[in-house]
């Protein structure tokens, strides 16, 4: 989709495992960015881009090494405002004639305090109120001779040159991170960037819904489409936009593989068949999926059968449409991103929840993904824009494959009924405490082993659960959430007094990465 309308910003990305928190920054300030690896940019992609300012991202690299990464020489000459973070800033010194040296003692790892000198500098504004400012360093390799033009407003114990700028060309570059959440007041020396660029804010939903609208009609026409709808935030934003787009043109197919949490099913055939009227087809494939499943225990042989029976049931319902040309999906900016190769190799599929497993190719159809410029916290923006209730819009995360993850070993029916109901009794302790949209994901896990317990005056022998709840930021990284004793006390009672085959409960508090939140 086209976003010329809109003021832009090109990231030039070096390969930093926190590049995409730089864009979301940004967004977050109403201006519309784009991460681009640094090979693919030259001075034609600039130049077509037309962006209002450059960014330059950071990376795992040394410049000091032959053939590391480089922007292009002409940037500089372009007249365009330019911010370097960390390698940026390395490349920006030595591509100008400054000086790169290893970091012999000098390398910075972690949480630091940058203090300034007497000159003041725009993009600092609002800093320095206690004379120092926290910030995030990682940086091996350090700036010892900055480029001509160049002054230093910012310094650290092992970053001489920590704030730098040339203020005739508008060039700026530091050595450490303000995306991250270590540095607490990095987004205003975002905000100070982009204002000085003269970036309006006109990235709003509002005007994104127009235009998304108007780019849906322009590419299909009066083709049908197909959108695999689950319930979830971003097939239902995306189911949404697009009937507002087309209306009947648009067919969802809805595929209930008996994995969803308890009255889910139902709630999205009311919501989107009787409430927005839309033309829904409710694949209800219980009895196909949960047979295919029957005796298997292993996690990637339960991901697998469910992955391959999604297809299969998608294409066959699907083909009842009849003369569908287009495929709609609910790929987000994250997706498209971590779809292209840094190194330049092939690029990584992007995530098999997203490309439906190849059907567009498989069935000769064409994609419409109107959210694939939106990060998740857009998309729920949008959604609200849109009017979708805040039941869908502010969902927690719901993997593809279902319960079938949150109930390790081997799944049968009477198991599935146990965690329904433990995770709906779960649930509804999170809402009646306010917590819900505190946590970024929740839900209990039925355990593959028994206990023994005593429940009145009898022995019982049943499962045991696990409750699970993270936080997120920004959906890279995860903590626990640190439940009262409490709140976990009257919760485990809820669960063994409503739920018959629970005996025991218990609360996982590691902190893992979003890729191993789910159970399995």
């Amino acid at each position: 989709m086209s976003t010329q309308s809109h003021d832009r910003l090109l990231i030039i990305d070096f390969g930093s495992q926190v590049t995409q928190l730089i864009a979301r920054r940004l967004r977050e300030l109403s201006v519309y960015c784009e991460i681009h690896p640094y090979q693919n940019v030259d001075e034609a992609f600039i130049k077509d881009f037309a962006p209002k300012a450059v960014i330059l991202s950071g990376g795992p690299c040394s410049v000091i090494d032959e053939d590391s990464p480089r922007a292009p020489q002409a940037l500089f000459d372009m007249g365009l405002p330019v911010l370097g973070i960390c390698y940026g800033q390395q490349v920006m010194m030595s591509q100008l004639g400054g000086q790169v040296d290893r970091g012999h003692g000098t390398a910075e790892f972690g949480r630091a305090y940058v203090t300034p000198t007497d000159d003041k500098l725009s993009i600092l504004e609002g800093w320095f109120a206690d004379d120092k400012e926290q910030v995030w360093m990682s940086h091996g390799d350090h700036v010892s001779k900055i480029a001509d033009g160049f002054k230093v407003y910012g310094t650290s114990p092992n970053a001489p040159y920590a704030v730098t700028a040339d203020l005739d060309r508008n060039f700026f570059a530091v050595q450490f991170h303000p995306e991250v959440h270590h540095t607490p007041n990095g987004a205003k020396l975002y905000e100070n960037f982009v204002k000085l660029a003269g970036f309006t804010g006109d990235w709003t939903m509002g005007a994104y819904r127009e235009q998304a609208i108007a780019a849906i009609r322009e590419q299909v026409g009066d083709e049908q489409v197909i959108c695999g709808l689950s319930g979830g935030v971003d097939s239902s934003v995306a189911a949404v936009l697009i009937h507002e787009a087309i209306g009947d043109q648009l067919t969802c197919v809805f595929v209930d593989h008996g994995l969803l949490r308890m009255g889910e099913g139902e709630e999205v055939v009311k919501m989107f068949r009787d409430h927005y009227k839309m033309k829904l087809i409710h694949a209800e494939e219980q009895e196909l999926f949960l047979g295919e499943l029957d005796g298997q225990s292993d996690p990637e042989t339960k991901r697998k059968i469910i992955g391959k029976l999604f297809i299969d049931v998608f294409e066959k319902h699907a083909k009842s449409v009849g003369g569908a040309k287009f495929l709609a999906q609910g790929t987000l900016y994250p997706d498209v991103i971590e779809s292209v190769s840094f190194s330049g190799g092939p690029s990584v599929t992007i995530k098999s929840h997203h490309n439906v497993g190849g059907l567009p190719e498989k069935m000769g159809m064409k994609l419409v993904e109107p959210l694939r410029e939106l990060f998740k916290d857009e998309v729920r923006a949008l959604g609200r824009e849109l009017g979708l209730p805040e039941s869908f819009v502010g969902r927690h995360p719901f993997p593809g494959p279902g319960l079938a993850i949150r109930c390790p070993g081997e799944i049968t029916r009477p198991k599935l009924e146990i965690l329904r109901k433990a995770d709906a009794v779960y649930i509804d302790q999170i809402r009646k405490h306010g917590l819900y949209d505190d946590i970024w994901q929740a839900f209990v896990a039925i355990l593959p082993v028994r206990t023994v317990g005593v429940m009145g005056d009898g022995r019982t022998y049943d499962y045991a659960c696990a409750l699970r709840a993270v936080t997120s930021v920004d959906g890279m990284t995860a903590d626990y959430y640190p439940y009262s004793h409490e709140f976990l006390g009257e919760t485990a009672t809820r669960i063994i007094n409503e739920v018959e085959g629970i005996n025991r409960v218990t609360y996982d508090i590691t902190s893992k990465p979003p890729g191993t939140i789910e159970w399995e």
